[in-house]
């Protein structure tokens, strides 16, 4: 029987400077994501898009959700084999491209480095990775192409 999740959170612009969007220039892409109980997330555009360097932009956001919907398949799926992960990180990279009518992402590739307890365990990673693409409900969701590249390393080397 398949369930249905749902979330809610509550986004606020709040780069008003005074004359609200009267001009092109005239206005910060600052805005606040928050939800019940979390702490705020400060967030604008992308800096090429006017926005602030130092917010997280959606951009940015839809990557690292990508990075960790894998992330969080892969660790489920090695109790489940009896893979020990001592150490798993990630350095994902996306690319957009910018079109005369918005833009979309061509594609999303994640690099996890995972660290396993011995060189046996490392042996079913692979496998490991690929079911946890397959069951991302993120990448499941998107219409670009979203590739793995992992690396492993046993902590017994």
């Amino acid at each position: 029987m398949a369930r249905t999740h749902h979330y809610e959170l509550d986004v606020t612009w709040t780069g008003d400077r005074g004359t609200g969007t009267s001009g092109y220039r005239d206005f910060d892409r600052a805005h606040e994501l928050t939800a019940d109980g979390k702490p705020v997330i400060p967030a604008s555009s992308d800096p090429a898009l006017r926005g602030d360097p130092e917010r997280w932009n959606p951009e940015e956001l839809l990557v690292a959700s990508l990075s960790q919907c894998h992330m969080l398949w892969f660790l489920h799926l090695c109790v489940g084999a009896g893979v020990i992960v001592t150490g798993y990180t990630d350095r994902p990279h996306g690319t957009m491209v910018e079109t005369r009518d918005g833009g979309h992402f061509e594609e999303v590739v994640l690099r996890p480095k995972v660290t396993v307890a011995t060189a046996d365990q490392a042996a079913l990673t692979p496998e490991l990775h690929e079911r946890a693409h397959r069951m991302c409900f993120i990448a499941n969701s998107v219409n670009f192409k979203v590739r793995h590249e992992p690396t492993v390393e046993t902590a017994t080397a």
